[in-house]
């Protein structure tokens, strides 16, 4: 039995069979296309909004752009990767304010990030289990979460004033921990103020998701544990911590980010010049850019910091899907 050619088939088929299939083929092709359709505002938006005034910042960086030159910033003199060499120069004044603030701003993120994790999850585990008002204190522990930057961190700044602050008050007028009334917004203890105010705005995120992250654990896993006998910290151990994995990994790289670039936290807290022990790199970079007017410094050291958070983002997601392969190995 011989099988049938491509036109004995084609010949056999019934005559209205070819038109219906043309007639389908642009419907298919519109069905395809429609979620790049719905994507497309979205991405011209990122476009706008993000991609373009990236290049034009990378274009800046190669540019000795001052304040004479703002009306006209295309007509600026090209300095090719002097900026760069002179942001990296550590002996020089510049190079040596921008290694300074970037160390300040590696231990700050990662005190604020450890601290962050580990109040939010603690908290997340103590409101696992129901019981009565556990409702009332998610709502109460997320405030911080809800409450917008500029109202909080202010608020914060009346708390730590010198003679009425309530931080003092409590510190020195009623524990009596201190000798005297501590200044918090200059000197080095603005270092700790800068980071009270970052884990109190963050850790309620951290909880937030590590909560989210507790309702797909299983409950007959802890069941099967508490019968055999393991305890609290061994549950938390030995189930907890293994199934929140992929969540922690995901949580920590978020809050790095967010905790390296924020800029809203130390602005309005110190104002325009913040204090050595507190100069983040998103506040150095504001003051090279908009106070000492040397945009092309400013968009160099912005360039590298950008460079720097995607070495930084690449090797932690490589490191941790490696991580994720050997264990599922």
């Amino acid at each position: 039995m011989t099988t049938p050619t491509l036109e004995e088939s084609v010949a056999k088929s019934p005559p209205g069979a070819a038109a219906s299939s043309a007639r389908r083929r642009p419907g298919r092709i519109r069905r395809a296309a429609l979620p790049y359709l719905l994507l497309l505002p979205a991405l011209v938006l990122e476009l706008l909004v993000h991609l373009v005034p990236m290049a034009v910042g990378i274009v800046m960086s190669f540019r000795e752009l001052t304040q004479f030159h703002i009306r006209d910033w295309g007509g600026a003199p090209w300095s090719g990767l002097a900026n760069y060499r002179m942001t990296v120069d550590f002996h020089a004044p510049v190079g040596e304010a921008l290694l300074h603030s970037f160390l300040v701003t590696v231990g700050f993120t990662l005190l604020s990030v450890a601290l962050c994790w580990l109040i939010g999850t603690a908290a997340a585990l103590f409101l696992q289990d129901a019981f009565r008002g556990r409702g009332l204190l998610r709502a109460l522990f997320l405030v911080p979460y809800a409450l917008p930057v500029y109202a909080a961190v202010i608020t914060w700044v009346f708390m730590f004033q010198h003679d009425n602050g309530l931080v003092n008050h409590v510190l020195h007028d009623q524990l009596h921990l201190t000798g005297e009334p501590a200044f918090w917004l200059i000197g080095d203890n603005s270092f700790y103020a800068l980071l009270t105010v970052s884990v109190w705005k963050g850790w309620p995120f951290a909880f937030l998701v590590v909560t989210a992250g507790l309702q797909g654990i299983p409950g007959e896993l802890y069941e099967a544990a508490a019968l055999d006998g393991a305890g609290m910290w061994q549950r938390i151990r030995r189930i907890t911590l293994p199934s929140l994995r992929p969540v922690n990994q995901v949580l920590v790289l978020v809050l790095f980010l967010w905790t390296f670039n924020d800029f809203n936290t130390p602005y309005v807290l110190f104002g325009k010049s913040a204090p050595d022990a507190a100069d983040l790199v998103s506040v150095h970079i504001y003051q090279a850019s908009f106070v000492t007017w040397n945009f092309g410094t400013g968009s160099a050291m912005s360039v590298l910091l950008l460079l720097f958070l995607l070495v930084v983002t690449g090797a932690y997601l490589t490191a941790t899907s490696r991580g994720r392969r050997t264990t599922d190995a």
